[in-house]
């Protein structure tokens, strides 16, 4: 199937960053973009709202509907998915995308900002497939080739990665493993699902507000270099491309882009900030 032209997207958290980036980038293609996120109403720290995505996704070309959702309320996360049907006619591809962080050690972690890591980040993943799944498979029998694509990183057992940040190393492993379960158990559904990581920091107003970063911003890349690799991978036959864990550079490479300059806030920068997880 070539591109995203009249697919339709639930991409989970997709209010700002390399959600909103995913999302615009199929809107590019003509796809329909259901952005199901919390922030309804200007957030005091952070810019962006469903609404102003939505406004970006159709000016790029695509259709946007803005739903505000929690996704650790599973009656409004059932509803989001009803009204995304209901306006678009189905869902072809989930992008679990929405994830909480503290990279603090576990003296410093409340166990409220663990439950909200575990809860958005391994059981939000869970609960969002779970309830995309009918959709996914009606999609699958129409030919429409669908696709889950998670925000996570190749599993590991490194001790180092679990160090500093236990709390927030295990949430994201649980997405990681969200994945190897679900490539398999869906793999004869004919339902692609894949994993995409940044080989570098990306440069979103999340990350901009962790200690040290701001002041190494030139070493970081833009979202649309993930953006670039999740259409890479959402364009491809999901019976040949499934239990994958994508790097960004890596989708991109096998789409034949080897120049990856233009994604760095600084171009001509090569003193990039790798980011967590990889070698």
């Amino acid at each position: 199937m070539a591109g995203l032209k009249g697919r339709t997207l639930f991409v989970t958290g997709g209010s700002r960053g390399i959600g909103l980036a995913i999302a615009v980038r199929a809107a590019r293609d003509g796809a329909n973009v259901a952005i199901a996120a919390k922030t309804d109403a200007p957030h005091p720290t952070l810019p962006g709202t469903i609404h102003t995505a939505a406004r970006e996704i159709e000016a790029a070309g695509g259709r946007a509907l803005p739903i505000a959702c929690d996704l650790r309320d599973d009656e409004a996360l059932q509803r989001a998915v009803a009204v995304t049907v209901a306006r678009f006619g189905g869902i072809d591809v989930l992008v679990n995308n929405a994830s909480a962080i503290s990279l603090t050690g576990t003296e410093a972690t409340p166990m409220k900002r663990y439950d909200l890591m575990m809860d958005v980040n391994v059981r939000g993943t869970y609960a969002a497939t779970q309830a995309c799944l009918p959709h996914l498979k009606a999609s699958a029998r129409a030919g429409r080739e669908p696709h889950v694509l998670t925000l996570a990183p190749p599993p590991t057992l490194d001790p180092r990665w679990y160090r500093d940040h236990v709390a927030y190393t295990i949430a994201k492993m649980g997405m990681s493993l969200c994945v190897l379960g679900h490539a398999e158990e869906f793999r004869a559904d004919g339902i692609g699902v894949n994993a995409l990581w940044p080989r570098t920091v990306i440069m979103t107003a999340a990350v901009a507000m962790l200690p040290g970063v701001s002041d190494d911003a030139g070493r970081l890349r833009r979202p649309e270099i993930v953006a670039d690799a999740a259409h890479a991978i959402l364009v491809r036959d999901p019976t040949r491309c499934t239990g994958r864990y994508f790097i960004d550079e890596e989708a991109l490479r096998e789409a034949g882009v080897t120049d990856f300059s233009r994604y760095a806030v600084e171009p001509g920068r090569t003193d990039l900030m790798p980011d967590l997880f990889l070698d």
